[in-house]
């Protein structure tokens, strides 16, 4: 799976999303469109996390979905 299929699905996605970064409110996620460096940004805001430490875990994300 790409993030290009995520991002024109992000609907479908979003509620995965949301499982996966319970910290994440819907609205955080609307926000976002499905815009992965938008993502990343959330994770380093809401969990502390680096801005690498994020983009790894959403690539792990992406390969489990």
């Amino acid at each position: 799976m790409n993030w290009n299929q995520i991002e024109g699905n992000w609907k479908q996605f979003k509620g995965k999303a949301q499982a996966q970064w319970g910290k994440l409110t819907d609205d955080d996620l609307d926000r976002i469109e499905g815009r992965q460096t938008e993502l990343a940004g959330l994770l380093q805001e809401k969990y502390g996390k680096s801005e690498e430490e994020a983009k790894r875990e959403i690539d792990d994300w992406m390969g489990r979905i």
